[in-house]
């Protein structure tokens, strides 16, 4: 896998790894230290990787205002850019879905000026709007690309059905979904939509919340938002991270660390381009770009998933029909 890859329709030339800022969300990670982050950031340029996710609705626009800030003293022209639009944020700090056109238009005004930037490479509509005709949204980014304020645009957590629909009102050739080797149910119906399509797919969660990172021995407590998930409680928790560190022989033969050797198998399937990771420190951008160029053997790979099949949702099977 090279260092860069074509995404989808959009024909946007970014990097596999897509540098995430998700964590600068305090209600769901805590505070974290911006230094580190602009630091991160900075590090990720220097290794080539040039794709950078963010959100209005990460810390209310504070991951836009960091970005902003890193993004003020490098070349525009090296970064790709994405950023959502969804909410409506009221006063009180209480939101809600909106995707009416004044709304878009008002939205995506505002994440400029956080960005620092006269432009988004690829502006996504953060989640599915009832209330929203599609043919007026699909009318508001189509209009916002031709003013020049977008490049291209797309959607994240929608579903297969939704994203359809979208599509027959506008070019949505981007998609954001939620994809781990633990949580592989996009694989049914969506990726193969996409790989027919040439959708350009980013996905989200590649590493589950940290918890296919390999740094997990089964025995951690959590105060952020993990603390009341179902995967980081109890017997379940202790038999995700046994099955991870139980992948350390195969890591140790690729040279890669369980992190690297999870994120580049992730990579391997041909209808995702680049994967979103969560991204606090220089040395973790460091590790995952490390899993960039790294090709993994088809039986690894299966042996990967098997590994990681929990609930023996990601069994293989055979050609009769058997699960391995």
């Amino acid at each position: 896998m090279s260092q860069r890859v074509i995404f989808g329709k959009t024909g946007l030339s970014v990097s596999p790894v897509c540098f995430g800022t998700w964590q600068l969300s305090p209600r769901f990670w805590g505070d974290q230290s911006k230094t580190d982050i602009l630091a991160a950031m900075r590090k990720a340029l220097d290794l080539e990787i040039n794709f950078f996710d963010t959100a209005d609705a990460y810390g209310d626009g504070y991951a836009e205002t960091v970005l902003g800030e890193f993004m003020a003293g490098v070349r525009r022209n090296s970064i790709i850019l994405a950023t959502k639009v969804f909410n409506h944020f009221n006063p009180d700090a209480s939101r809600y879905p909106d995707l009416s056109s004044a709304h878009i238009v008002e939205r995506c005004e505002a994440s400029l000026k956080r960005l620092r930037t006269d432009y988004i490479d690829l502006y996504l509509l953060h989640f599915f709007d009832p209330l929203a005709p599609l043919a007026d949204v699909a009318e508001t980014m189509e209009r916002l690309r031709q003013q020049g304020k977008i490049r291209h645009y797309g959607v994240s957590n929608h579903t297969l059905e939704q994203f359809r629909a979208s599509r027959v009102f506008g070019a949505f050739n981007a998609a954001q979904p939620s994809y781990s080797l633990l949580d592989l149910r996009i694989e049914t119906d969506f990726l193969p939509y996409c790989l027919a399509e040439n959708v350009g797919v980013m996905i989200y969660s590649p590493m589950h919340k940290g918890l296919l990172t390999g740094k997990y021995k089964g025995h951690e407590t959590f105060t952020d938002f993990r603390k009341g998930h179902p995967d980081f409680q109890d017997e379940r928790f202790r038999k995700i991270t046994a099955a991870v560190q139980g992948l350390k022989p195969m890591a140790d033969k690729y040279g890669l660390s369980l992190y690297q050797l999870i994120l580049a198998a992730t990579l391997m399937h041909p209808a995702i381009q680049s994967a979103v990771t969560g991204i606090k420190t220089p040395d973790q951008i460091a590790e995952a770009a490390g899993a960039m160029g790294k090709e993994i053997e088809r039986s690894d790979y299966f042996a990967i998933r098997s590994a990681l099949a929990i609930d023996g949702v990601t069994k293989v099977k055979d050609a009769a029909g058997k699960t391995k």
